[in-house]
């Protein structure tokens, strides 16, 4: 009796490693599908790295072993900053338009603010009005909110 529940048992105790397996394995399957876009030159500049370049932006962080001698830290998926990003820091030369909190951001814990970035042009609202730019309209809005609350939204023009 013993042996038939747990032979009842086992099939489903596999199922269940197996998935378990399938959801750890995303997060290191990430470089593989990084190489992936990067052979049809999709992402070709974006890849893990133990700090953020000069003129990049992160869009996702682990943490590893791989950064350190002693203990685990942040790794950083980082690619050049480009229109239309959801990236975990703003860049120079852009704007965003929305903001979110996640996790993807996270060095340590906790939530942490996301942008969507955004090339600067003449009648785009912006969260920053960003240089060689003013702006003609303001509107109270949780678009632009990096923590509680409404912020300024700029209707930009160009100087």
């Amino acid at each position: 009796m013993v042996r038939s529940k747990l032979r009842m048992l086992l099939p489903g105790a596999v199922g269940a490693f197996a998935l378990l397996g399938a959801a750890v394995s995303p997060a290191t399957a990430a470089p593989d599908a990084a190489a992936a876009d990067a052979s049809s030159g999709a992402a070709a500049a974006a890849f893990w790295s133990c700090t953020v370049p000069s003129g990049y932006v992160y869009t996702n962080t682990r943490s590893t072993l791989s950064c350190s001698s002693s203990g685990f830290r942040t790794q950083y998926y980082v690619q050049p900053p480009k229109d239309g990003l959801w990236a975990c820091r703003t860049a120079s030369g852009f704007t965003y338009t929305n903001t979110k909190s996640t996790l993807d951001c996270s060095t340590g814990s906790g939530f942490r603010t996301k942008y969507y970035l955004k090339t600067p042009k003449t009648g785009l609202w912006a969260c920053t009005v960003p240089s060689g730019f003013t702006y003609t309209n303001t509107k109270s809005t949780l678009d632009c909110s990096t923590g509680s609350g409404f912020r300024t939204k700029y209707y930009l023009r160009a100087l």
